[in-house]
């Protein structure tokens, strides 16, 4: 029998997970299926509660649903019930289960994307307060790190986010990043500044230590600005595209009982769809 699974949210239109998990099944020769589903947030509650009478083991949640499926969860792991929001479901022992792998993608690509990035684990950077800033947050705090310094336009947001996760955090106005940047060993762009169509993040990455990982978890365009930028500097640098490939592995696994790869074929496969549809480039 097909198994099936989905992307849920509204839009779901341009997502691709529908091309990562295709991909996968084919790959692994496996007799499933992945779809699209558009689903507001008004009925979103209704439609979690009900993925197995509607033929699915489990979904994927986007914008602006997240927290509407965490709300619905019989079980959900550490990563949702830290961030009060989910992006993979799935069905067991008849209960609906829940968690959030942004976090999980993040880490995983920086570890395969550049090895050692977290070899001091004295201070990371974080530039961004919203959802997706909470997920990078909380892993960096799991990854060990001594302090994680959370800067945002508007303070009193890092403050709220800060306060989630314990001493570890500590919130900075956007204005004062320069003082910290000398101490980071990683910086992670967590805002949609640098994504196409968007201002660009401008920072002074001469105050960079020489030893630093500069990230951005935004891939449209897969060189950000501020990503050219450092890479013309002499940092190492790790795109958001990885982020987006290795967040999907615990889903499909649950779905589908494969742990799959994420191979260079599989980012040429990405890279490629982002070419074709001119969102390769600022």
């Amino acid at each position: 029998m097909t198994i099936r699974a989905c992307v849920t949210g509204q839009p779901v239109t341009y997502s691709r997970s529908p091309l990562l998990h295709g991909y996968w099944l084919k790959a692994y020769g496996i007799d499933g299926a992945y779809e699209r589903e558009e689903v507001p947030p008004e009925t979103a509650a209704d439609f979690y509660r009900n993925l197995a009478a509607r033929g699915y083991a489990g979904c994927n949640v986007t914008l602006p649903n997240k927290e509407i499926a965490f709300s619905v969860l019989d079980e959900a792991d550490e990563s949702a019930a830290a961030l009060g929001a989910a992006n993979t479901l799935w069905l067991e022992g008849g209960k609906l289960h829940g968690a959030s792998t942004d976090g999980y993608g993040f880490i995983a690509n920086l570890d395969a994307s550049a090895p050692g990035w977290d070899g001091a684990r004295n201070c990371a950077l974080v530039i961004g307060a919203g959802g997706a800033s909470r997920a990078v947050v909380h892993a960096l705090v799991g990854r060990g790190f001594d302090r994680v310094v959370l800067a945002n336009r508007t303070l009193e947001r890092a403050e709220t986010v800060a306060a989630l996760f314990g001493p570890t955090v500590r919130p900075l106005a956007f204005d004062r990043i320069a003082e910290v940047m000398g101490e980071a060993d990683i910086l992670v762009n967590c805002t949609s500044l640098g994504m196409k169509g968007s201002e660009p993040l401008t920072l002074d990455l001469k105050k960079l230590r020489g030893e630093a990982v500069v990230s951005d978890i935004v891939y449209v365009p897969l060189m950000t600005p501020l990503l050219k930028a450092a890479s013309a500097a002499g940092f190492r640098t790790v795109d958001g595209l990885g982020m987006l490939l290795h967040q999907g592995v615990p889903g499909f696994r649950r779905w589908f009982g494969v742990t799959p790869e994420v191979t260079p074929e599989l980012r040429a496969v990405l890279v490629e769809d982002l070419r074709a549809k001119g969102q390769l480039e600022a």
